[in-house]
Formats: structure tokens, sequence, C-alpha cells
């Protein structure tokens, strides 16, 4: 695995616009499993009935149940060694952005700054009537959460049924166009349009770096170099890594 972590570390080293993609894997060692894992939201909630943008405008109150049981998973998590060290590896300017499937915010309290959301964040709230926007913390002590105008609040995630914002599929592709290298970490890239990035990456010549508990399908098509474990162990090791490389390049 050193050797792996090492010549990892000597891509991103030498690539002068390295890009992430990530899903919920990099969030699970905060205590916020998978939707679609055994014991995520979708195993309790059906997603057509309480995650679809028609069910929200029909029935706020009851969508808001699963809101709730989201939100207080996602209130309570801290960033964890995965969010940390990207954050860390940006300040370093060896990380320039990140795109993520996830709604956490996580990403932004572990230090990153350039983060392109592909589902949105559930770190605020809109009224879908009048517009009116909230941080989600300061209406924490409703529910459902209300607008002044008095409608029920919206988090600002992508519901089923909803676009991804076309600025940040433009920006991502673009992105991944012009990447000399590609950190995919805790998605599998199966989930439409985030499997296009590893793709767009790999076609224009980006070294893949894949960091997975499992192997995906990524791995023996795209993956240049696969890192199995947990991401925040692993990031963590790989950020110890180019530290030392960069720290023996201006000796």
């Amino acid at each position: 695995m050193q050797n792996l972590i090492e010549q990892s570390a000597d891509i991103i080293g030498n690539s002068e616009l390295t890009l992430a993609l990530t899903g919920a894997g990099v969030s699970v060692e905060s205590g916020i499993p998978d939707f679609r894992s055994a014991q995520g939201l979708w195993s309790k909630y059906d997603p057509a009935e309480y995650a679809a943008i028609d069910a929200f405008k029909a029935r706020p109150e009851m969508v808001w149940e699963m809101l709730r049981e989201m939100d207080d998973l996602i209130s309570d998590a801290k960033p964890n060694k995965a969010h940390l060290g990207m954050g860390e590896l940006e300040r370093m300017g060896c990380l320039h952005w990140i795109v993520t499937q996830n709604v956490d915010n996580l990403h932004q309290r572990g230090g990153s700054k350039n983060v392109i959301e592909y589902h949105g964040n559930s770190s605020t709230l809109s009224c879908l009537c009048c517009g009116k926007g909230y941080r989600s913390e300061d209406r924490r002590n409703q529910y459902p959460p209300r607008c002044d105008c008095g409608r029920i609040l919206k988090p600002d995630v992508v519901f089923f049924g909803e676009a991804i914002p076309q600025d940040a599929l433009s920006r991502s592709f673009q992105l991944a166009s012009a990447a000399q290298a590609l950190l995919v970490a805790g998605t599998s890239a199966v989930v439409s349009p985030a499997n296009s990035i590893p793709a767009i990456a790999k076609r224009n010549g980006a070294r893949i770096i894949e960091i997975n508990m499992e192997r995906t399908h990524l791995t023996d098509t795209v993956t240049d170099v696969f890192l199995q474990g947990s991401a925040g162990t692993i990031i963590s090791d790989l950020v110890d890594a180019v530290k030392r490389k960069t720290a023996e390049l201006s000796i």
C-alpha cells in the first residue's frame, strides 16, 4: 500500500490541475450512512414518495419527516480525516477543485473552498413561493421550518425531478477535460452525471487515483492507482506523502 501511496503522491505532485470527485463514502466516517445502504434513509423512506420535488410541493409536511431525520444526521456530523485532508491539499496548492455528490457541507467545513456541488447543500433553506433564503441552523427550532411568508421551506438540495445545476455541470466537465489528475474518493461513480467525470478526465490524459472500500467498475477500466480502504486513513497518508515530496523538492 505504501508504494501505491507514494505513486499517487507523485501523480498529484506533478499535476498542474488536480480534481477530486467524491461521494457518500467520504462522509461515512462522519456518521452519515450512504442513503442507499442498508442503514440509509432509502431503506426507511421510499425516495419516490419522500425525495421527489412533486412530493415536496404536494405534501411538504410529510416529506419533512424524512428531511428532519436527514438534518439530524448531518447537523451532528463533523468533518473527518478525508475532508480535512482534502482541505489541506487545497491549501498546499495540490488539489484545485472538488466535485461532490454530497449535500452535507463537510468539505467546506473541512477547509475546502473550491467545491462544486451536484446535489446542492443542506445548510441553507429556500422558499419556493417568495424565494427568500435562510440558514438551516436559524430555523432548526421550527418543524417544519417556515418562511416569514408562512410557506414551508425547502432545503437547497436537488430532489428527484429537479435538474443538476447547469453551472455545476458545465464547470465540472470543463475541469475534467483539463485535469491532469483525478482523485475519485468514496464513490463508485455509477450515477449520472457524475459517472461522466472519470471517463472525460481519462480521455483527456488525466491519471486516475481511486480510493474506495471495494473495487468498482472504474478499477479495471480507467483507474491508474487503486487505493483500497477508508477514505480518511488513505487521504491522511496521501497528504503526508505529498508533504514529504514537497519538502524534498525544496531542499
